[in-house]
C-alpha cells in the first residue's frame, strides 16, 4: 500500500495540522510505502514573499521530523523538487471540467473570506490530484475539509483512465473517525486563514489557551461539555480517563473554564515538550535537514518517473 500526504508551508503549523494529517501520517508509517511532500507550489496561492516561503518550507520539515516523521520509513520531499508534478497537472487540466472546480467548497470559502480569485487558487484541486496520482497513491490522510478534493482526484483519475487506459489507481481518503473539526481560539475551525490557530511550538501558548473564547456561564453552573472548545481540544491531548473526568466535572457544576484551560495547557506540554526538545536538536544541524530533503526528492522522482513514463506514452508524447 502506497500512502501519501502533503502540507502547505503557508505559515506556522498548528494543533489542527498535527491532529489532522500529521498524526494520521505518523500512525501509518509502519503500514506501507510512505511519501510526505511539503506543498510549496500550493503555498504560492497565498504567500508572495520568496524568503518567507523558503523559511516556512524548512520550518515545516523541522516540525514533521520533531513530531515523529522517520526518514527511513517516509520519503519527505519538497513539491518543487519533483517537477514532473507540474507536467502531470497540465495533462489532468486538459480533462478537468470547469464545473467540477466551480463546485469545490474550498475555493468558494476562500472567496468568502476575501482571498484574491486567482487561477492558482481555482485550479488547486488539479495540482493536488497530480501530487497524489504521480505517486500512484492508494491512501491519502486528509482532514475532513479536504475530502472533496480527494473526490476530485478520483474523478480525474477515472476520466484519464477512461480516455487513455488503466494508468492511475483511484486513491482512498483516510480520515480518522476520532478526529472531528478542531476548534480554534474563536470557536471556528482552526485555520491559518481565520487567524485563530495555536502553533505547535507557540511561545505564547499559555496566553492563547487562556484566551480561548467561551460562553458566559458562571463557574457554579452545570455545563454540557460536548461542543465546548476547551473540552473538544482537551480530548485530543488527554487520556480517556482524563477526558471522562473533565466531562463529569463540567456536568456536575462548580468547574470553571479557567481550570479547564489550565488542564488543557498541562496536557499540551506533556505531549509537545519532548517534541520541542527534539526540534531544538535538529535546528543545530541544518545540513542534515537538507540531506534528508534531497534524498527524499531523489526517491520521489524515481517513483514519479515510473508513472510519468506510462502517462507520456498513453497521451502520445
Amino acid at each position: 500500500m502506497r500512502i501519501l500526504t502533503g502540507i502547505q508551508p503557508s505559515g506556522k503549523l498548528h494543533w489542527g495540522n498535527y491532529f489532522g494529517a500529521m498524526k494520521s501520517m505518523f500512525d501509518l508509517q509502519n503500514k506501507g510505502e510512505n511519501f510526505m511532500f511539503i506543498a510549496n507550489f500550493h503555498a504560492m496561492t497565498t504567500v508572495r514573499d520568496g524568503a518567507a516561503l523558503r523559511e516556512a518550507t524548512k520550518e515545516v520539515a523541522l516540525d514533521y521530523l520533531a513530531c515523529g516523521l522517520d526518514p527511513a520509513k517516509t520519503v519527505m520531499y519538497r513539491q518543487s523538487d519533483v517537477p514532473e508534478v507540474q507536467e502531470l497537472a497540465w495533462y489532468l487540466s486538459c480533462l478537468t471540467p470547469m464545473g467540477l472546480l466551480e463546485r469545490c467548497h474550498s475555493y468558494k470559502d476562500k472567496m468568502a473570506h476575501g482571498f484574491e480569485a486567482t487561477h492558482g487558487l481555482f485550479a488547486y484541486p488539479v495540482l493536488m490530484a497530480a501530487d497524489i496520482l504521480i505517486m500512484n497513491s492508494d491512501l491519502v490522510p486528509v482532514g475532513k475539509d479536504q475530502k472533496q478534493h480527494l473526490e476530485v482526484t478520483r474523478d480525474l483519475a477515472q476520466k484519464f483512465n477512461n480516455a487513455y487506459g488503466e494508468i492511475f489507481t483511484l486513491p482512498d481518503a483516510y480520515i480518522p473517525e476520532t478526529v472531528a473539526t478542531i476548534p480554534g481560539t474563536d470557536g471556528q475551525k482552526m485555520s491559518k486563514s481565520y487567524h485563530n490557530t495555536i502553533e505547535l511550538f507557540d511561545p505564547s501558548v499559555k496566553k492563547k489557551v487562556m484566551s480561548i473564547v467561551t460562553d458566559s456561564q458562571p463557574m457554579e453552573a452545570k455545563k454540557e461539555p460536548d461542543g465546548n472548545s476547551i473540552y473538544e481540544l482537551y480530548k485530543l491531548f488527554a487520556t480517556p480517563d482524563e477526558v471522562a473526568e473533565m466531562a463529569a466535572a463540567f456536568r456536575a457544576g462548580g468547574y470553571g473554564y479557567g481550570t479547564a484551560k489550565k488542564a488543557l495547557l498541562a496536557a499540551y506540554h506533556r505531549l509537545f515538550d519532548p517534541f520541542k526538545a527534539r526540534r531544538d536538536e535538529l535546528v543545530k544541524d541544518p545540513d542534515m535537514l537538507e540531506d534528508i530533503l534531497r534524498d527524499g526528492a531523489r526517491r520521489a522522482r524515481e517513483r514519479a518517473a515510473v508513472q510519468m513514463d506510462k502517462v507520456r506514452k498513453a497521451v502520445g508524447l
